[in-house]
């Protein structure tokens, strides 16, 4: 029995050390595989030349050192497009009071449409234009129309056949997301048409960097009560007019 257990564990010192040589050998030979990579490469001639990057003065350049350049490339570029940057950020922010103006007007009524035609100014030149790119604010407007059921027209039309429906209000949203001083508020300024008396030009005036703009409405009287829905405020970028137009008894 001990005889066995002798010849065994020499059987196995012996397979522990042919295991280490072996292991030793996989060593070496993967620590000269470059060297025998580069003598083949000089024996065989291989092109080009082998050069020492070390050795010479030559610019290395590394994936770190790319990405850094590409980055600071992008810099430059976001930064000589700032404003049109500033301009897509207030595009968004636009949408996005849009949005807020819809929900404060609610759905859209039956008799109600909307109003987003601005018409041309004459050109205006500002003082701020040499500092701030003069732009036009966005805006989102609804015009109310409907059945003025006065006594004449109570005499002359029925329900089955209903009077013209004509314009009782407007609703109009600037967006100024982008003023330069937000404490401004803006203004608007009614001037009839000397041509036209029936309509007036609704001009609504803020501050750098908004051009004015201005929206061909009716000459009418308006109601300024709030049971009217009367509402002229500024809040949260939004510029807020809303007005209906009075109403008079018909008189014979």
């Amino acid at each position: 029995s001990s005889g066995i257990n002798a010849e065994y564990g020499k059987k196995k010192k012996k397979k522990n050390a042919g295991a280490k040589d072996e292991a030793a050998m996989k060593i070496v030979v993967k620590d000269n595989s470059d060297e025998l990579c580069m003598q083949e490469y000089e024996d065989l001639c291989y092109t080009p030349i082998r050069v020492d990057t070390i050795d010479m003065d030559a610019l290395v350049y590394t994936d770190s050192k790319i990405l850094k350049e590409i980055q600071e490339l992008r810099t430059q570029v976001i930064s000589s497009r700032g404003l049109a940057t500033r301009e897509t950020k207030a595009g968004t922010r636009d949408i996005d009071l849009e949005e807020q103006a819809q929900a404060l007007m609610g759905a859209a009524e039956e008799d109600e449409e909307l109003f987003n035609n601005d018409i041309e100014l004459d050109s205006k030149t500002y003082s701020w234009a040499d500092k701030y790119k003069p732009r036009k604010p966005r805006f989102y407007n609804r015009v109310h129309t409907g059945y003025e059921w006065n006594k004449y027209n109570q005499t002359h039309y029925d329900q089955d056949n209903p009077p013209p429906k004509i314009v009782q209000g407007y609703k109009f949203n600037i967006f100024y997301t982008d003023l330069i001083d937000p404490s401004v508020t803006p203004e608007y300024k009614l001037t009839v048409f000397k041509d036209d008396k029936e309509f007036c030009l609704l001009r609504i005036t803020s501050g750098p960097p908004y051009e004015d703009i201005a929206f061909k409405v009716l000459n009418k009287e308006w109601e300024y009560s709030n049971r009217y829905s009367f509402k002229s405020q500024f809040s949260q970028g939004i510029f807020q007019l809303w007005f209906q137009f009075k109403k008079y008894r018909y008189r014979r």
